[in-house]
This record gives structure tokens, sequence and C-alpha cells, in this order.
């Protein structure tokens, strides 16, 4: 899910003046005054020359050599594990689901943020990155928020205020031709755990409880609670109506929308040139409450300060650049910009003008970022295989399914 919207380098380079104006050359780092040094950063293709350009303001700033390596993102989590310490990085970039296993083997560091800072991220963008057993610590700079929301053909339908009225509108519009769908949002051929969280939640299913402690509780499984198993009957509802069905794949989903068979796309900000050049007129929302309000996952990208920054000796400096610096409003903005997607820092979201990223970022507002612990591996399958099994037309019962579900994601955890 990190198809990266490409953004002209002249909005960048506007942004990271702004990013230098915001911080006095004189600014330090908390109870330190550390500079010079090299600092390794390890990023993706997409997003080198971006993180390039702003590391290195940071560093001409604090007489820092900043070395950018460029990596597959899928590589980067897995080669810190092996990587020798001579050639290893100390910053790397990452997905917040990397989370837990990088804290748990001590391949980050946690951060420690000012108050005032902190202040300017929501709650749950912080908990995408934070991890513990006893103790919840903060161990990356949320950047980038990545959500699903509703997008409405407002030629086709009216901004739905309520489910009720989702309902209504999309069954209408799909008995009007057996070409159209209700509700285009893919699951076939695997199942889609991911985009059909927003029907989850408004359900009142969760993967995972917490603890006493805030911290993601693995034995406290939610995907068969008893308010969600309460509910489930509406899912028996919509797959006798039609208005989900499995059987759409995520292209089935996206040309329906786009050749105006359906009024309504489940999809994320990946799309968000594909809206822009598409000649629709539309909106897009958060789905709708159901029982509770129907939010989305959130995956959210950001920095991490690996345990090797310690060993080559900018330890202090390469927590000053993530927890500081990048967690500015104006790096905010620049780094969000560049890869498509919605800042984290509020104070930056409030700023973004480009529309289709605003609206995006709305429709996640209140999201549950994946968990970000190892025991989730054993959950997206299942999850999307139940509501497979649910949504297929075949009148399998909802609440046997997902309570099946629920049984298999505790054997595979063990």
């Amino acid at each position: 899910m990190s198809r990266r919207t490409a953004f002209g380098a002249l909005v960048v380079v506007a942004m990271l003046a702004m990013v230098a104006a915001a911080v006095p050359a004189s600014a330090a780092v908390s109870g330190s005054s550390a500079t010079g040094g090299t600092l390794t950063i390890w990023t993706d293709k997409d997003r080198r020359a971006d993180i390039e350009r702003i590391a290195k303001a940071w560093g001409s700033r604090r007489g820092v050599n900043v070395v950018v390596v460029e990596k597959n993102f899928g590589d980067i989590r897995d080669q810190l594990k092996t990587v020798a310490p001579a050639t290893a990085p100390d910053v790397i970039i990452g997905a917040h689901d990397w989370t837990g296993q990088l804290a748990a083997d001590g391949l980050v560091l946690p951060l420690s943020p000012k108050k005032a800072t902190l202040r300017q991220f929501p709650k749950y963008a912080l908990d995408a990155f934070s991890y513990g057993t006893a103790v919840k610590r903060l161990y990356g700079a949320p950047v980038a928020l990545e959500n699903v929301g509703l997008v409405v053909n407002t030629r086709l339908a009216t901004v739905p205020k309520t489910f009720a009225s989702l309902q209504r509108q999309a069954l209408a519009f799909k008995n009007k031709s057996a070409d159209n769908l209700a509700i285009a949002v893919p699951q076939a051929p695997a199942g889609d755990a991911y985009h059909m969280y927003p029907f989850f939640s408004g359900l009142g299913g969760f993967v995972f409880g917490r603890n006493k402690a805030g911290n993601l509780n693995a034995r406290q499984i939610g995907v068969a609670n008893a308010t969600f198993l309460k509910n489930a009957p509406m899912i028996d509802t919509w797959d006798r109506l039609g208005l989900i069905n499995s059987k759409v794949n995520y292209d089935t989903a996206k040309n329906a929308f786009l050749k105006g068979q359906a009024a309504f796309w489940i999809t994320g900000p990946w799309e968000a040139d594909t809206l822009r050049s598409s000649g629709l007129r539309f909106q897009i929302v958060q789905v709708p409450k159901l029982k509770f309000r129907s939010v989305p996952f959130l995956g959210v990208q950001g920095f991490m300060v690996t345990r090797y920054a310690n060993s080559h000796g900018v330890g202090t400096l390469a927590k000053d650049l993530v927890a500081s610096y990048i967690m500015l409003p104006a790096s905010q903005r620049a780094l969000a910009a560049a890869n498509g997607r919605f800042p984290a820092n509020t104070t930056a979201g409030k700023q973004v003008n480009n529309p289709v990223l605003a609206q995006f970022g709305r429709a996640g507002v209140g999201g549950v970022p994946m968990p970000n612990i190892p025991q989730m591996a054993s959950v997206w399958e299942e999850l999307g295989g139940a509501w497979l099994k649910a949504t297929n037309g075949t009148s399998t019962a909802a609440r046997p399914t997902f309570a099946a579900a629920a049984r298999n994601i505790r054997n595979k955890i063990g």
C-alpha cells in the first residue's frame, strides 16, 4: 500500500526553505550541544532525493555529514538485522508495523521528544510507533498517514451522512444496471482486511485489546468479541442485498468507479492522481458510523534511530534529527508531500492545500494503527478470509465465520 504520488521538485525546495527558517541556527539538542560526525540514513529510491535535501539542510546547521543510502523499502527492516556494524545505518525510514519486532530485538532506540512537540501529533499516530510490554515507549517519529476513505461520485449520489443513507443510495444505484456495484470495495481473490476495516470497526470489531499500561495485548483477540458478534447479522443482510461483494477485486472496484458503474469506492491516497485526472466530481469522507465510528486502519510511516547510532558516536545527533527536526511542521509538510500522503503533525495537516490529500486526512481521523506487534502476522489471512466467506453471496453466516477466524488466530499465536 505504499504507492507513491510524485510531487514537483519545486514544491519540495520551497518547503525546505520553510524548514530551514523554522529552526534557528543556534538550536541545540536537548541536554547536549553535539555537532560534527557522519550520520547515515537508509531510505528507499522514491524518497531518496527528498530525504537527502531535508536531512542535509539539518546537517549543514549541525556540522554533520549526512550520507543517504538507497535500499528497497522492504529490505530495510530485514537488512538491519544482519548488517555489519561498521556499515549500519544510524537512522532508517520505515513503516510503523515494524516497530514491535525491531524494538523487541533491540535494533532501534526509544525517543524522547519535547512535550510541546508531542502535542502536535494525534495519540494514534504516536501509538503507531510505540511499543512495550510493561512500559510503552516511543520508537519512531511519525511523518505520514495513510488510510482509506469513502470516495463519492457526487454526480451519481449525495455524500451520505448516515450509513442508512449510504446503503439506500448504493443499493438503488446497483439496481439500475446489472453492471453496477453498490460499494466498490476490493476483497478478491484472497480477502482484504485492510480495505474492509471501516465496516469491521463500525460493528465493534477490533484486533487486539490493550493492557493496563496501554500496550497491545495479543491474548485479547477482538475479532469475534461479543459486541461484534451481536452486530454481525448486519453483514448477512449486506450479503443478501449485494451491498458488498467479496468477488470484487481491486481493479474491478477501481474501474467500476471510474466508468460510473459505482457511486462509492473504498480506496486511499495512492489513487490521488487517478482521481484528480478522472474528470469526475467527487468527495472523500469517512465511512458513516454504523454502531460505532467506522474508522479505518492507519498505516504510518516515519523515522527510527538504530542502536548503531550510539556505537558510531552520533546517537544524540540522530535523535535530534528524528525527534526534533523531522517532527517540525515544516519538515512534516515537505516529507509527507514528497510521498503523496497526509502529514502526521496536526499543525502541518492544517496547512495542506492539496484538496484530495486533505480529504483523505480527514477521513482518517480517529483511525486505528495497524497493530505493530509480531502477532499481527497471524491475523491478516484469517480476518480477510472471514470477510471473503461472509460476503460471497452464498449465505454463509457471519457469526460462525468470524468466530472460526478468531479461533484460528488464537491457535496460530499460541
